[in-house]
């Protein structure tokens, strides 16, 4: 077949239809030369020399193909590893903005730009073709109209994180689980709506590797945070291969007030260090896309990756911010969860909040009216960062996680921390203008042990991940509460019941912006396996038969609570200041004999009890306020405590509205002055008017 070829033009960068052809474009430095690889529905490939270059991006026409085609590239250059360049005409790479991939790419030595069996590793050349094993990059037109966003305020956003397939694999009702219709079908959807969450965060959806040394093993990167395409959908969450279904899902949850959150890996890529293969930026322009250490034939490895991507260049930068229009403009996202995003703020000197990517991302008309969420540590130098992210970044703040599970588990001196959860972290986040919902809130995440298995193990139990156990967090500040594992004895059922409860209230009940663990609300476990990263089975997926429904109506019934009190989702800190409303603090910590904290108090180590009150915080503009106040008690004893409560204004009374401990108690309005507080449990009161009804 002969293809007509012409200059076309250099912007946009990727392949776009027009209405004779497609132009192609991409974006290399350092090569000398540029081939586009065009493939024949049988499989010929034929290459085509890009004829212009413009500036550092080779582009050209060609005439008489469409959506559909397979495509990828070439690039002709030095390989000089000693000097950053891994250039190798035989590997055929995928395009960075290729909008779909056919598929994964089949391990085999030809992967790799170098000998593998040679002696000088990878300063070898190797002259195999990668073709027959490399996935074929698609050209697209896809294009939807503007989708109708949620656009739910920060202040009343609940989070629920979750994995495509892991969501939907083993759901009753779900027969062809594992893709993104999956994901948005009616079931999954009812259960969100039931449970009251604002907003569902994906794990990666971008194209990504089956790592090697998983696929040697027989196992899979599950997870994904191996992206190889920032523009493409996996091929494995897609039926037929139609991106088109990817915004199928998005609109389905808007059309429920549902947003959508993606998890996105900008700081390293699938290709691994200087042994990894040669798939796409490697080939393209490794000196250019990746940052390299002073003897440029090694990576600098902030990630734990093996690699780390240059975001100071600027087509680099280019290329990530693309990305993200992309996936809000045409495929309709609400908002972004950046992994390790203290990479993303790497400049020469170290990390800086004013770094080139915080600048780019908060000045683009796009950009600014969707969530961003930054992972704030990496494992650089000075690599962790929580708190230290410029404003509109939310924050995971892994200090309320193990804050809470500390002070569930009754560890000494756990008081004082949990007093800093409960009022948004402000010794991290209360500063630069930003508001208490900057704190991202969670007990679990993807990354360690569920909920269910908080309470189930005191330590890992990662022997199927195959890697003798050593991978995973090493503490989890978990506890079995006497049995490791499994346990139908209903005095350890009960015990783990009933600290569940408590954590969850502590979660929800606290200010900043909660993030709920997709299986948690129904009592999922993963057996004690704290990095199921490679476990795409039934340790991974949830188990939606043992579903925990009274736990789930418990969570269900928190969220509503939250949604019906400001004053827990406040954006101001508190601080115990008067309010000119009333002249009465805004904050008060109370002991259990009714009395105000004191510094001795709070330096109790055996102290495992903490009464908080709070009202809408000095401050807020009148428009907003409101004269009423929620009292909160915490007991982390295994006994009952007394609690005197503290007088109700004339006119008003205390409403009992949870008890943790019951989670079948009804609300009522109280009298009297002293409460007991079941042990490993949380009460709630609410200041309501006296009506002269109890």
């Amino acid at each position: 077949m002969t293809y007509a070829l012409s200059a076309g033009k250099a912007a946009p960068l990727g392949a776009t239809v027009d209405g004779d052809g497609v132009n192609f474009a991409v974006f290399s430095e350092h090569a000398t030369a540029m081939y586009l690889c065009l493939f024949d529905e049988d499989g010929t490939e034929h290459r085509l020399a890009l004829p212009e270059r413009d500036g550092d991006v080779w582009h050209g026409h060609v005439a008489g193909i469409g959506a559909g085609q397979h495509y990828g590239f070439r690039a002709q250059g030095p390989y000089r590893p000693d000097e950053g360049h891994r250039f190798n005409p035989n590997k055929l790479l995928i395009d960075p903005y290729a909008r779909r991939l056919t598929g994964h790419p089949v391990w085999h030595d030809a992967l790799h730009g170098y000998d593998i069996s040679a002696d000088a590793a990878d300063l070898s050349f190797d002259t195999r073709d990668s073709a027959p094993y490399m996935p074929r990059s698609v050209v697209e037109d896809f294009a939807a109209p503007p989708s109708a966003h949620p656009e739910t305020p920060i202040p009343d956003t609940i989070v629920y994180e979750a994995h495509v397939k892991g969501l939907t694999a083993a759901h009753p009702a779900i027969p062809n689980g594992g893709t993104f219709l999956a994901a948005g079908s009616e079931p999954i959807i009812e259960h969100l709506v039931k449970l009251g969450v604002t907003a569902i965060e994906f794990l990666p959806v971008h194209a990504f590797i089956n790592d090697r040394f998983l696929v040697d093993k027989g196992l899979t990167n599950y997870w994904g945070y191996q992206s190889i395409g920032f523009f493409a959908p996996d091929p494995r969450y897609l039926s037929g291969g139609r991106i088109s279904q990817f915004r199928q899902m998005v609109d389905a949850f808007h059309e429920a007030g549902i947003e959508v959150l993606l998890d996105v890996v900008y700081n390293h890529s699938g290709e691994g260090d200087q042994t990894g293969p040669t798939l796409c930026f490697r080939g393209l322009d490794n000196a250019s896309y990746y940052r390299l250490e002073r003897d440029k034939r090694y990576y600098v490895n902030d990630t734990g990756t093996g690699n780390t991507l240059n975001i100071d260049h600027p087509m680099v930068l280019r290329m990530v911010m693309d990305s993200l229009r992309y996936w809000v403009s045409v495929m309709g996202v609400d908002g972004f969860r950046f992994d390790l995003a203290s990479v993303l703020g790497r400049e020469p000197n170290g990390f800086d909040r004013g770094a080139a990517f915080f600048d780019a991302i908060r000045q683009d008309p796009v950009l600014t009216g969707v969530k961003l969420i930054a992972e704030p540590w990496d494992i650089g130098p000075g690599g962790y960062q929580l708190g230290g992210f410029p404003p509109p970044f939310l924050e995971w703040n892994d200090k309320f996680r193990d804050g809470v599970r500390r002070f569930w588990r009754a560890d000494p001196g756990r008081a004082p921390d949990l007093a800093d959860r409960l009022t948004g972290s402000a010794r991290q986040f209360d500063h630069s203008g930003r508001p208490a919902t900057a704190s991202v809130n969670f007990l679990t995440a993807h990354d360690g042990m569920t909920l269910e298995d908080t309470v189930s193990y005191s330590r890992k139990h990662n022997m199927a991940n195959g890697e003798d156990g050593r991978d995973g967090h090493s503490e989890d500040f978990s506890d079995n509460m006497g049995v490791e594992g499994t346990s139908h004895e209903p005095e350890i059922v009960e015990a783990r019941a009933r600290r569940k409860r408590a954590m969850m209230a502590t979660l929800l009940l606290s200010q900043g912006t909660p993030m709920i663990l997709g299986g948690d609300e129904i009592g999922n476990s993963q057996q004690g396996n704290n990095n199921a990263y490679n476990q795409d089975n039934e340790t991974a997926w949830i188990d939606w038969e043992a579903a925990d429904e009274a736990f789930l109506k418990f969570t269900a019934d928190l969220i509503a609570f939250r949604k019906a009190h400001p004053i827990l989702r406040q954006k101001l800190f508190l601080h115990s200041r008067e309010r000119m409303v009333d002249g009465v603090e805004d904050l008060f910590w109370w002991r259990e004999d009714g009395t105000p904290m004191q510094t001795l108090d709070w330096h109790d180590p055996s102290r495992a009890f903490i009464a908080v009150e709070k009202r809408m915080a000095a401050g807020t503009p009148a428009y907003a306020a409101l004269e009423y106040a929620i009292l909160m008690v915490f007991n982390a004893a295994e006994k009952a405590t007394e609690f005197k409560m503290p007088a109700a204004p004339e006119g008003q009374l205390w409403c009992h509205e949870i008890d943790t401990g019951k989670p079948d108690h009804e609300a009522g309005k109280i009298a009297r002055d002293k409460m007991p507080i079941g042990p490993q449990s949380v009460s709630v009161f609410v200041l309501v008017a006296d009506d002269g009804a109890n």
